[in-house]
């Protein structure tokens, strides 16, 4: 990997101590893994760094620090994209004792973290025999493999207790497979090669993806692909971090004056910018949004999309079903979108012991 700015730390003095067991799992700004003091050990995907370890799963905004912690856990990838995107470096390891981070198939560079509290203190781990020894915390997380990116594989996953986004958590959302609909993507852009298509999607993810699908659909017929500055600078992020073993073809426009038949993709909150419609009208092109949320007829209105399509970065709700009896925990915490649907149908129709990971409430027998 190269990765500019960003430095690893595990040859350069850095001491990140052992984790203590047992642990309190608490949903504060992140998820939190407290020692019984009540002290943050593991802080994950929080906004505030307050851990003895904090663990960044991936490079989204939501999911990385406002202020820097001296050392953080993450993979090179989400180092250099987070630096890329925030114009900030810091100080990284890919893994530290006690923790160990596994791909997520979420975006580049995404990771979940397995937490063993028995590596980390065996002695303590041995009196606290009842509690969960090892726990997963997923991030957000995907299964399926997806244009250059696999998936995240559960059954390569040993724990005792699942730390899991839910996004996508009730039976509605289930998505057709990856192959038909990137397919059904691809005829749609041949069937509009007469005007401009203006794809949208998150700046990090559904954006490189939609360029490798966009690639496939134009071929070498000469079809433009165009980016935003943001998208620009992700691309380049990650090709500088993989060595070029990713690359991607938008190039950042100049203008969008004077399209014919290009293909642009442009991030998914500028969807209802004023610019943005008045371009697409001026143009006469046609707007596709990109979403596990195009399951709902709302959100072909709400982006005022012309079509859309359930390309999502997330699991659906069969595979958080799957990823869940794939690691046959003794304890599942469910966190983000339908947690409190997820967890009871796991509870009522699987027998998993599970609850919804509220902000501020703990393990299970606070909600007794």
């Amino acid at each position: 990997m190269t990765v500019e700015g960003a430095k690893r730390r595990s040859d350069n003095g850095t001491v990140l101590e052992p984790l203590a067991s047992p642990v309190t799992v608490r949903h504060r700004d992140g998820i939190h893994f407290e020692s019984e003091d009540g002290e943050p050990r593991v802080v994950a995907d929080a906004r505030s760094a307050v851990g003895r370890v904090n663990v960044v799963s991936h490079a989204h905004a939501d999911h990385t620090f406002r202020t820097t912690p001296e050392t953080v856990v993450c993979s090179a990838e989400t180092a250099a994209i987070a630096e890329a995107r925030t114009g900030s470096g810091f100080a990284f390891v890919e893994d530290a004792p006690g923790i160990e981070l596994v791909p997520a198939g979420h975006v580049v560079g995404s990771r979940a973290a397995i937490i063993d509290l028995e590596a980390g203190d065996e002695g303590n781990a041995r009196e606290a025999a009842d509690a969960p020894q090892r726990y997963c915390y997923t991030g957000d997380f995907s299964t399926r493999d997806r244009c250059y990116l696999e998936g995240f594989d559960p059954q390569a996953v040993d724990a005792d207790a699942l730390v899991m986004e839910t996004t996508y958590g009730v039976p509605k959302y289930r998505f057709p497979p990856q192959e038909r609909l990137e397919a059904e993507i691809v005829d749609w852009l041949r069937d509009n090669d007469d005007r401009p298509c203006f794809l949208f999607g998150y700046s990090l993810g559904r954006s490189q993806k939609l360029q490798w699908i966009a690639r496939e659909a134009t071929g070498d017929d000469g079809r433009e692909i165009l980016v935003s500055e943001s998208i620009h600078d992700v691309n380049r992020a990650i090709e500088t971090a993989t060595d070029g073993d990713l690359e991607f073809p938008g190039e950042r426009y100049d203008s969008l004056r004077g399209l014919t038949d290009e293909i642009v993709i442009l991030p998914s909150n500028q969807a209802r910018v004023d610019w943005v419609e008045a371009t697409v009208d001026r143009e006469a092109g046609v707007k596709a949004g990109f979403s596990g949320w195009a399951v709902d007829d709302s959100f072909l209105y709400r982006g005022n999309y012309d079509v859309t399509f359930p390309l999502t970065d997330h699991c659906d709700f069969d595979e958080l079903v799957a990823t869940v009896r794939a690691i046959d925990p003794e304890v599942v915490y469910t966190n983000h979108g339908f947690d409190e649907a997820f967890a009871d149908h796991l509870a009522t129709e699987h027998g998993y012991r599970s609850r919804p990971l509220k902000r501020d409430q703990t393990t299970l027998e606070e909600f007794c």
